[in-house]
């Protein structure tokens, strides 16, 4: 029996990536599950840690925001149990072992790695022992790291997808750097996709275009929504949107066609041939 590659069953996966948006409170978390579905994302992205084991202490600033952003393990317990019931894909990003192994045991249908992580192969190890499709996001990364951590899933036969990304915070359009998409596509028989740091939907709309299959934008709960990664979110308009322009590229791309089509009918009788 051949294997089917898990993401060659995704169409346009949109991904709405929720971080730490919920400024660690579960009753905005599942607004933004809310606000995900309501504009056709097929998925809703958590990031799962233990604080300590994700920064040390000596960053204060940034330690103390994620402390205050972190969400205790039964609370995605609920955000799981809700995306079920909204009938949304929930997954996570985690960042220690207990991490991957609590979404292991909601039975997540993949995981996603951060650009930061992609050369922690103490992480790494955790996630390939799941056999779990796995997204991972290239940001900062060599090519080194990025051959060497898509032959470590191909050994394995994992499925992975590969994130063309640039972990700017915002990141400006003329620093998107697209053309990594089908550089990505040539070297690499995965599925290419982009996580997108500026604060629009230009990009990801541009990257579609190219090939990248799964998009994956930041969303926050409205304009008025203070959170940590607001430069860089956009909201469920924007997200209804970006589906919106991603459906009708799918559309405009279709199928080639020569000859006569249907739509060419009625233009059929100024042709002339000639002979010659």
């Amino acid at each position: 029996m051949v294997k089917v590659n898990f993401f060659d069953s995704l169409n346009n996966f949109i991904i709405a990536e929720a971080g730490i948006n919920h400024n660690g409170k579960i009753k905005d978390a599942l607004k933004l599950v809310d606000v995900a579905k309501k504009n056709g994302a097929s998925a809703i992205k958590f990031q799962t840690y233990i604080t300590e084991k994700r920064i040390k202490k000596k960053y204060k600033k940034i330690f103390n925001i994620l402390k205050k952003c972190e969400l205790k393990f039964n609370d995605f317990k609920i955000i799981n149990d809700y995306c079920k019931h909204r009938k949304i894909n929930f997954f996570s990003t985690p960042f220690d072992k207990e991490s991957v192994n609590l979404l292991d045991s909601l039975n997540v249908k993949l995981f996603k790695v951060a650009s930061f992580d992609i050369g922690n192969y103490e992480l790494i190890n955790e996630i390939l022992k799941t056999k779990k499709p796995t997204i991972i996001s290239t940001g900062m990364a060599s090519l080194d790291e990025i051959d060497k951590v898509y032959y470590t899933f191909k050994k394995k036969k994992i499925d992975l997808a590969l994130l063309h990304c640039v972990s700017s915070y915002p990141c400006k359009d003329k620093s998107s750097y697209l053309s990594n998409i089908n550089f990505l596509k040539k070297r690499f028989k995965c599925e290419i996709g982009i996580s997108d740091h500026t604060n629009d939907i230009k990009i990801p709309i541009y990257g579609n275009l190219l090939g990248a299959k799964i998009i994956e934008k930041h969303l926050k709960i409205d304009e008025k929504h203070k959170c940590v990664d607001s430069p860089v979110s956009i909201t469920g308009k924007q997200l209804r949107a970006l589906k919106i322009e991603i459906d009708n590229i799918k559309m405009i791309l279709k199928t080639a066609s020569f000859g006569i089509r249907k739509e060419e009918r009625g233009s059929k009788i100024f042709r002339r041939n000639r002979i010659l």
